[in-house]
């Protein structure tokens, strides 16, 4: 029932992890990718020959998204290969540990640009060419934290609170130009961000005494809800979190 087919997606973050899941997901839907990637260019180009292989067009962008001119420059390239761009896929992140009383600047910094700032430019360099075809649809990766707040870790949940927030206010801004924005709150996931913690063995005892399904997540399972909110069955979806945390945080 989801078919993609002559749709291009930008992922941020595309590489690795819930990025690759996703770019891996839509690719079997049919949608066409451009891939961004900060520093990993071999994982990037394995991503990409795995998505060739299923007969879909893909490309691979460097770029920090905490650098505005080499955002808008990704999305002007991939406008220029594609001659759409119709998914924006918000994935980039970092996690550092920051408790406040040993907090830099340096490193608060460092979080706000790239969590926040990395969501915003993406956005704004897209939004004008969505505009002109009159449909487009963001997606955003926010967190757990963001809803419930994070200890030693509070710049990441403020800029995940950000995000829901930036979800809520673009979704009403853009409706009127056919163009759809939602979120995606993930709990713990199985990737390289979680696997200092998930390999301690009292920790992992910790994380899963925490949610109600005792495991936690896979990327696959956050690419498929980030799936059907690129997809049309989503169609009359705007401005919603959707919540993939395994029952660690109920809210509507």
């Amino acid at each position: 029932m989801i078919n993609l087919s002559n749709k291009v997606a930008l992922v941020t973050g595309g590489s690795r992890g819930i990025g690759r899941a996703i770019v891996l997901m839509l690719a079997k839907a049919g949608c066409h990718v451009a891939i961004n990637y900060r520093e990993d260019i071999k994982s990037a180009e394995g991503v990409k020959k795995e998505v060739e292989s299923l007969g879909i067009k893909a490309n691979i962008y460097q770029a920090d998204v905490a650098d505005k001119s080499q955002v808008d420059g990704m999305v002007n390239q991939v406008v220029t290969d594609f001659n759409q761009i119709d998914i924006v896929i918000n994935n980039a992140g970092i996690w550092i540990n920051n408790p406040i009383d040993s907090m830099t600047e340096d490193r608060l910094k460092q979080t706000l640009e790239v969590n926040l700032f990395g969501s915003f430019y993406p956005v704004m360099a897209a939004v004008p060419y969505m505009k002109k075809q009159k449909s487009g649809n963001i997606i955003f990766i926010s967190s757990t934290a963001g809803q419930r707040g994070e200890a030693f870790y509070s710049p990441y949940a403020a800029t995940k609170g950000a995000i829901i927030s930036l979800t809520k206010s673009l979704a009403v801004e853009l409706a009127d130009f056919n163009i759809r924005v939602n979120c995606v709150a993930p709990g713990w996931v199985d990737t390289d961000m979680t696997k200092p913690t998930m390999n301690n063995s009292s920790e992992v005892e910790k994380v899963h005494a925490t949610i109600p399904l005792k495991r936690i997540g896979r990327p696959d399972e956050l690419a498929g809800p980030v799936l059907f909110l690129a997809s049309e069955l989503s169609s009359f979806i705007t401005g919603e979190i959707l919540n993939v945390n395994g029952g660690a945080v109920l809210c509507g």
